[in-house]
Formats: C-alpha cells, structure tokens, sequence
C-alpha cells in the first residue's frame, strides 16, 4: 500500500504535468479527479477559485496569503471566460482603457460583456469578483484580444467609457489619449454613431494634453457634418508638462503624468533639506555608523533572518566562504554580505554627487553596479550565474500580497530611463527620494532585490539634499507596504510620503526611529 506521501507525490505529478505540460493555471474540476484533488486541495498545492475551478497554490502561503491568487488572475480570468464564452465576451470599456494604459492591477470587481451572461456577480479569492453582464457586443474589429483578455480597442474605450473616468482615473485617460496618432480612426466611431456630445468631451481632453491638431479636426469635422458639437474639458486640472505622442508603450508617459502629479503632494508634505552636505567625510562617516542599523532592518523587512552579530562578522572580514562551509550555506549570511559589498558601492555614488555631479546622473550609472554587488555572493558560491546580474530582467515578476502588476519585461526598458530622465530633471530633492523609491517599485526592474534597491536610491537622493541616511524600521514593515499598496493600487501617494517624510523628519532631529536590537 503506498504511503501518504507516495499518494501526495503522485498528486503532484498530475499537477505537475497540468501546468507545464498543457501550460494550464485555471484548473477545472473536469481535468484533475477527485482524489488529486481533495488531497491537494487539502495539503494546499491546489486553491477552489470558482465551484468548478481551481489554481495552484504555494504550501507555505500563511493563511490570508494573496500572492497565489494575485499572480494567477489574469490567467484564471482569460482561461475561465474563454471556457465559458469562447470569444462572444469582452470586458468593459473602463477596464480596457485601464490595461490599455498599462494599469494591470487586479480589479476588486472586473465587469465582462457577453450576451450569454447570466446579470450575475460571481465571488473569487481574496474579496474580488466576476460580475458577468447580459449585454450585446459592439462589432467585432472593436474588440482586440490582449494577453487572453478580450477587450475594446482604445478608440472604441474612449468612445464607451464612463466620463467619470476623466476625474477618477486621470492618468490612466491621459495616457491612453496620448497613445492616439491621429484622428481618423476615432472620427469614423464618433460620426457613425452620432457621438456629438461625447465628441465634444474628448475634443476637450485631446486639447488638455496638448493634442491640438486631434481635438481640432474633431470639432471640425463633426460640424461639418452638421453635428452640433459643444468642446468641454472633463480633467479637473491641466499638466504642466509635455507628453509624448510618438510613444508606441504607455509607460513612458504614464510615468511621466505620475510624477507630476505625485510631486506636487511630496512637496507640500515633506521636511526641507538642509542642503548638500559640506563636509564630505562627517556625511559618509555617518552613513558608516548607521551601517548596522540600516543593514538589520533593510535584511529584516526582506525576511531575512539576520542578527547584529552576523552583519558585524560579515562587516569586519570574518565572513568567509572559500574556508567556511557555514558562511557558504547560510543564505541569511549572504544576503548580509551582499548588502555592505553594495553600500560601499553607494557610498562611492555619494562622493560623486559630494563633489558635485547630478544625482539621477549618478543612479543611472551606478545602480546596476549595487545590485552586482549585492548579488555577488551569491554568484561565488553558485547559486547565480554571472549572467543573472547582467541587465533587467527578463521575465514577468510579482509582488507578495499585490494587487500591483509591476510593468512586462519589455516596458522596464521602455521605463527605466524615463526614470533616470525625471531624476535628472527634478530640482527637490524630498521628491527625488520618495519618487524614486515609489517608481522603483512600481517598474520592480529585477528579479529580486527591488525593495532593497529602492531604499538604496532613497537614500542616495536623500544625500542629495543633505538629508541623513534615513532607516525604514522592520516594525513599520506592515505600514510601508501599505502604503505602497496605496500609491500603486489606489495612485494615492499621499500615504507614503507621509510615511518617509516622519522618518526623514526624525532622522533630521537626531533621533531617527529605527533602532538596533541587542
């Protein structure tokens, strides 16, 4: 008789070979028996979605635990509604201008159109849902598949969306506006639909990104087909800047728009700067001293289990993995090592910008060298090629209990150097840390190391302002995800500057809040 754990392996097999070799995340009850089922479901490899529908899971999840159920959305969703609709589906204008403009988070609620649909809300993981609405389809060439997603195309978005969408949602509609070349595809909806007054809302809106000769030629051509069109703008505000429109990605103005808005509320929200440090080696000693403090936490907020006493043997050179077998298998001491190999590569950024070169300059240049640096152990003991450490990543990467979709693989290049580009440019240096931080994450350029990353840039735009090395304690760790989350998921950056301005405010008084455990 086998074993519970030869009968659970067989289980795995079959699941195994589900996903790899039929490349499957929605599972129907049809596809695995019963038995694999329950016993998977019950040692929790296998999460019930939807009666009838299942995704894999990760054991080791805590209870509560999205992550499974976050990463696999989209390819739940697109197998799900292809099974149960085949192509006579798509979701609505609102989501699509939302995927369009590169806003991937997964929705509380994503509403889809079908006329076979039920008028049915159907309840999914975690507080999200399918709400499946009977309605008639618009043509066929106004709906495009994206990723397995049926949606509108962006034209026929803009035409269909709710004018709300201008107030709530204003950098996803500028975006997308800013992805229009010209007018005629646009046109041919409005005029044979006999869209007056929706043409005189996007008229308005082309003209408020700075689209002139579009909002123009639809005014015009509308009245001269005898429609009477009333131009109105329905953003609350205008933009400061100058967009793009030869941009084929979103990202690159989305990102833009973002900062823009986002720096406005940094600005108001956080402490002034004493100014560049002048005495160069009193600021770089004091980035020595807090070197413990910032280490313990930074490791500590990644899940790492370090203590004083390793981050000290790894700091004075006691660390050795050539003839130490404990030092070359503990992970935690890799990590730790990692990280004072990459802080003397900023520090060596931070005389730069002592001595005078632009901070964003300076990132650009050096942050691929931290992030060698803080790998390099790893790459030593064989754990990671060399090549892991050349460049961006090259796969789709999530984030632990996010609704947030960090950008594809081919955005990161599209947005890594509008990035740079803003930190150049930006003369506050409050905002160049809590921004650069913020979009950091939000683009999550690598594989792995990204929030220790970003709290390495923080902390290198701080510098540039004569701020102190500021900590974000382990014990706030739930706080500043939050508040991530929020900027993210919400576009409400408030929370998080708030968030770094009372630690860099401390840390200016002397008395910063994190603190070394003993």
């Amino acid at each position: 008789m086998a074993t519970p754990g030869e009968k659970l392996a067989a289980s795995l097999q079959i699941l195994r070979e589900i996903q790899e070799e039929q490349n499957i995340v929605a599972i129907k009850t049809s596809e695995i028996n019963r038995t694999h089922r329950e016993r998977l479901t019950k040692n929790g490899f296998l999460k019930e979605v939807a009666k009838g529908w299942y995704i894999a899971a990760n054991p080791n999840e805590n209870l509560g635990d999205s992550t499974s159920w976050y990463t696999s959305y989209w390819q739940f969703c697109s197998r799900y509604l292809k099974d149960k609709y085949n192509n006579a589906y798509c979701i609505s204008a609102e989501q699509s201008i939302l995927m369009h403009s590169g806003n991937n988070t997964v929705p509380s609620q994503l509403i889809i159109r079908s006329p076979k649909a039920p008028n049915k809300n159907i309840p999914l993981l975690y507080n999200t849902s399918l709400f499946e609405m009977k309605s008639p389809l618009p043509n066929t060439a106004e709906i495009i598949e994206v990723n397995g997603i049926r949606m509108l195309t962006i034209t026929s978005a803009l035409i269909n969306c709710s004018p709300t969408m201008f107030e709530k949602n204003p950098t996803d509609m500028r975006t997308i506006l800013a992805l229009i070349p010209d007018s005629s595809e646009l046109l041919k909806q409005l005029l044979d639909g006999s869209h007056s007054v929706i043409a005189g809302r996007l008229a308005g809106a082309f003209r408020n990104i700075g689209q002139i000769r579009i909002a123009d030629e639809i005014v015009s051509t509308m009245k001269m087909a005898d429609f009477d069109v009333r131009e109105i703008d329905p953003f609350e505000n205008k933009l400061p800047i100058r967009l793009s429109f030869r941009e084929k990605s979103p990202y690159a103005n989305r990102i833009k728009i973002m900062w823009e808005e986002y720096r406005k509320v940094v600005i108001k929200n956080f402490p002034d700067g004493p100014g560049l440090a002048k005495n160069h080696e009193e600021y770089l000693n004091s980035v020595d001293q807090i070197y413990l403090t910032d280490a313990y936490h930074s490791l500590s907020i990644e899940r790492y289990t370090v203590s004083v006493d390793l981050i000290e043997k790894v700091r004075s050179g006691n660390w050795n993995i050539e003839e130490n077998n404990e030092d070359r298998n503990q992970r935690d001491a890799m990590a730790a090592r990692g990280y004072w190999q990459a802080t003397q590569s900023i520090k060596s950024s931070i005389k730069k910008i002592l001595n005078g070169t632009n901070s964003g300059t300076v990132a650009d240049q050096d942050h691929t060298k931290w992030y060698q640096e803080l790998f390099a152990p790893s790459v030593t003991v064989g754990i990671l090629k060399a090549s892991d450490l050349a460049g961006y990543r090259t796969n789709q990467v999530y984030i632990s209990q996010s609704q947030h979709v960090p950008l594809n693989k081919e955005a990161v290049r599209d947005a890594m150097p509008i990035l740079f580009e803003l930190l150049e440019n930006e003369s506050n240096a409050g905002v160049r840390a809590v921004l650069g931080h913020f979009i950091f994450v939000y683009i999550h350029p690598f594989m792995d190391g990204n929030g220790r990353m970003a709290r390495f840039l923080m902390n290198l735009m701080l510098a540039s302002g004569g701020y102190p090395w500021t900590v974000i304690p382990v014990e706030e760790r739930k706080a500043y995800m939050n508040s991530l989350e929020k900027a993210s998921v919400e576009g409400d950056i408030k929370s998080f500057t708030l968030f770094i301005s009372n630690l860099v405010r401390e840390s200016l008084k002397g008395t910063p809040i994190a603190k070394l455990k003993t």
